[in-house]
C-alpha cells in the first residue's frame, strides 16, 4: 500500500499530497491521522509555506461514507464514534488555522462536504478552472453542518445556505466570486499559479508571517475594540522582532534585506 500522505520539502516549502484516489482522498481516520502527524511536525519546522494537494481525479469528496457506515454497528448506533470522527476532523482543521506557515490549498476536480471545508479552512486557495465546490451532504440526507463552521467564515450566509441547503456544486469561478477560493486558472497554469504563490510567501520574514496569520483568524471572531486591542499587541510583537528592524533599516537604507537565518 502506498503512503496515504505524502510530503515533499524543498526551498522552504512543503508539499503534503493526499494519495487515496480510490476513495477521492476522503478524509477517513487514515487520512487525518496522517494529517494530523504530519501538521503538529511542520509546526516545529523552520518551512516557510505549506501547499496542500492531491492525487487523482478529486482534490477530496469528503468523509469516508464506508467508515461511517461501519460506526453504526455500536450498540448506541454510532453516535459516540460519530462524534469522535468530528472532533478528530475538527482538531485537524484547527491544527491548520494554527499552524505558523500560510496553508496553499491546490485544487482540481471536486472538493465536497469534508473536502470543501478542507480549502475553506487554508488560507489560501487556488484552483483549476474545472474545478467543482460544494457541501452536498443534504442530497445523502445528511446536513454539512461541521463543514458549515468553515464555510460560513468564507462565504456570505445566504450563498452558504444555499450551497449547504441545496447541495448544489459551485464552479471555481463561482468559488472565487463567493470568496471560497483566491483564483482560479487552466489546468496547464496551476502548478506555476501555486508555486508563484509559495515562493512569493516564502520570502517574506517568517516572523510577520507568524505573527499575522495568528493575528487575522483571532481578530476575525472578535468585536471590533478587542480585535483592535489585539492587534496593537501584535503589532508591538511584531516590531519587537530583530528581522522586524531589519526590514525598515533596509528600506530606509535602499538596499536589499539580509533575512538568512
Amino acid at each position: 500500500m502506498p503512503d496515504i500522505l505524502l510530503r515533499d520539502d524543498r526551498d522552504g516549502i512543503a508539499t503534503l499530497t493526499l494519495n487515496d484516489p480510490d476513495t477521492l482522498n476522503a478524509l477517513s481516520d487514515e487520512m487525518l491521522a496522517a494529517l494530523d502527524g504530519q501538521l503538529r511536525e511542520i509546526a516545529t519546522t523552520e518551512l516557510r509555506v505549506v501547499i496542500l494537494r492531491a492525487e487523482g481525479r478529486a482534490f477530496c469528496a469528503g468523509h469516508d461514507l464506508r467508515q461511517m457506515q461501519a460506526m453504526r454497528q455500536a450498540e448506541d448506533g454510532g453516535r459516540a464514534a460519530f462524534a469522535d470522527l468530528f472532533d478528530r476532523c475538527a482538531a485537524v482543521m484547527a491544527r491548520i488555522r494554527a499552524l505558523p506557515q500560510p496553508v496553499i490549498a491546490r485544487v482540481h476536480g471536486i472538493a465536497t462536504a469534508a473536502g470543501c471545508q478542507l480549502v475553506a479552512t487554508c488560507d489560501l486557495a487556488i484552483a483549476e478552472e474545472t474545478a467543482r465546490f460544494g457541501v452536498n451532504g443534504v442530497d445523502i440526507g445528511l446536513f454539512c453542518s461541521t463543514p458549515m463552521v468553515a464555510l460560513t467564515r468564507n462565504v456570505g450566509r445566504k450563498r452558504a445556505f444555499e450551497m449547504l441547503s441545496t447541495g448544489l456544486l459551485l464552479s471555481a469561478e463561482e468559488a472565487v466570486e463567493a470568496g471560497l477560493v483566491n483564483r482560479a486558472v487552466p489546468a496547464a497554469e496551476l502548478d506555476a499559479c501555486i508555486e508563484d504563490y509559495a515562493t512569493h510567501l516564502a520570502r517574506k520574514h517568517p516572523g510577520s508571517l507568524r505573527i499575522g496569520k495568528g493575528i487575522f483568524h483571532a481578530q476575525a471572531e472578535m468585536p471590533v475594540d478587542a480585535a483592535y486591542a489585539l492587534a496593537r499587541d501584535a503589532m508591538v510583537e511584531n516590531l519587537a522582532d530583530e528581522g522586524t528592524a531589519e526590514g525598515m533599516q533596509a528600506f530606509l537604507e535602499k538596499r536589499l534585506k539580509d533575512w538568512r537565518p
